[in-house]
């Protein structure tokens, strides 16, 4: 009879993930190209953004779908007054609204949308991006509660980084920079060395977005560098083909002398030859014997552009971006949107990664220093990319006669939304309790004015049912 193995319930770790004493090493062991070695990777992924095209339209292509999408504020069961803090904060609507309940201005206010554009290309492009976060003191809240308001996300450049410090298990503990330039003698700038040493910033003051991370490895890994060895093939080719083209494109003139071996001809006919230019009135006289040719180049050349169609494909391939690779030279739209398909998955998984990092070091440890750990708090979620779709005037018709316009508020809210529709704001269900309490109208009773949120007279209300998605609630 097999003994019994009792399950354990281990509260700490016996094993590690990183090997280093300090936490931190410059070499990747599984890294074989030098050039790209963090950190002097930092400057080929840059140049390749830089100098290729291809490479540029294709952190374009996964980018602005992600910053162009709608996002939101869910209420996650978390209180009215919560969700609405959370909602100004990021200047981020909440579901089922238009806009942010907030006339302030932003001059000064941090900005979800802008500090996504510092998040959605970079991450792609060197693997990784950090922020140091900073709050308004609670006497600068324009609510007057004494509460924190986000101050702002600030970048710490990838190339300001020198050490990114990890704990054995694998978790950051925090990064240091580089020593920053201040003034010399002169107007000159001097490098701080050994005046002044930045302190390290503590993984409580950060937010680091990462790609493809493994264990311990916090650079994690761009989107170009299964691409750097066909860029770097592509822009060999692109050289040799503009040299090629510059040295035999247009042909060589050449003369040849009737007199032979006599030194004086051949010399007239260089400088003839050099000379020669095409145009209306080009003309050239030559004696009895003498010749002048226009030569090119001889037999077959390697054909250089397709080799550099080829890499381009591929630099496109490595996002999962086959429809750039479509040349409208045929085929169907239904292959095209196969090829996207996946395309739009991979960057809808993408923008997931960012919304739960979001979540965990912004959203929530802003109400937990505001509100306490014990307090529900709101989900950052955008609609799912790509699903935006132009209503017709058929279709809007359509809509309206099927009666969904009538029904569950629910499903009313996520057509207004899909569709980009305006939000109907009192579009919510009906309390069971106040229905059965209201007296019955005559035609002849005027109906009161509807209590709105922007009228501030009704306040948003949440009913308890809940879904896997999270607490439902009215607009």
């Amino acid at each position: 009879m097999t003994p019994k193995v009792q399950t354990a319930s281990p509260v700490s770790d016996y094993g590690y993930v990183t090997p280093f004493i300090d936490g931190w090493t410059v070499w990747d062991p599984f890294e074989k190209v030098p050039e790209l070695q963090w950190p002097q990777a930092i400057s080929v992924y840059m140049r390749m953004n830089n100098e290729d095209s291809r490479v540029a339209s294709l952190l374009e292509a996964i980018s602005l779908p992600i910053r162009s999408t709608a996002w939101r504020i869910k209420p996650n069961g978390a209180p009215d007054e919560v969700v609405d803090f959370v909602s100004r904060n990021l200047n981020v609507p909440i579901d089922g609204e238009d806009e942010v309940t907030d006339g302030s201005r932003s001059r000064g206010r941090f900005n979800w949308s802008d500090h996504l554009a510092e998040v959605a290309s970079p991450v792609l492009q060197y693997g990784h991006a950090v922020f140091e976060q900073t709050y308004r003191p609670r006497n600068q809240d324009p609510d007057g509660k004494g509460r924190f308001w986000i101050r702002r996300l600030s970048a710490r450049p990838q190339w300001t980084i020198l050490r990114f410090y990890v704990n054995l298990d694998g978790g950051l503990d925090s990064i240091e920079q580089f020593a920053p330039p201040f003034p010399g003698a002169n107007g000159g700038v001097t490098t701080l060395t050994s005046a002044y040493i930045p302190p390290p910033i503590p993984i409580n003051r950060l937010v680091v977005y990462t790609r493809n991370k493994r264990p311990g490895w916090w650079q994690g890994s761009s989107i170009l560098r299964s691409a750097y060895k066909h860029w770097l093939l592509k822009d060999k080719l692109l050289r040799i083909e503009a040299a090629a083209a510059e040295r035999n494109g247009m042909g060589i003139p050449v003369g040849t002398a009737s007199k032979p071996d006599d030194q004086a001809e051949v010399n007239k006919m260089q400088a003839a030859a050099r000379q020669l230019r095409g145009g209306i009135n080009a003309g050239l006289g030559l004696a009895n014997g003498q010749i002048m040719e226009l030569l090119g180049v001889s037999g077959n050349l390697p054909d250089l552009r397709a080799a550099i169609n080829g890499h381009d494909q591929a630099i496109a391939l490595s996002g999962l971006a086959h429809f750039l690779n479509l040349t409208g030279k045929g085929g169907s739209y239904a292959l095209a949107s196969v090829l996207q398909d996946p395309f739009v998955q991979a960057v809808q998984a993408y923008a997931q990664s960012i919304a739960n990092i979001t979540n965990a070091h912004v959203v929530e440890d802003l109400v937990d220093i505001n509100f306490g750990l014990d307090v529900n708090a709101p989900l950052l979620t955008f609609d799912p990319i790509g699903s935006q779709q132009d209503l017709t005037a058929a279709a809007v018709n359509l809509l309206f006669n099927s009666d969904i316009f009538t029904d569950d508020p629910h499903v009313v809210r996520a057509v207004r939304q899909r569709f980009g529709l305006p939000s109907q704001i009192n579009d919510t269900e009906p309390d069971p309790a106040e229905q059965e309490s209201e007296p019955v109208k005559t035609p002849t009773q005027a109906a009161a004015p509807a209590k709105t949120r922007s009228g501030g007279a009704q306040s948003r209300r949440r009913p308890g049912n809940t879904t896997s998605q999270g607490v439902l609630f009215d607009a």
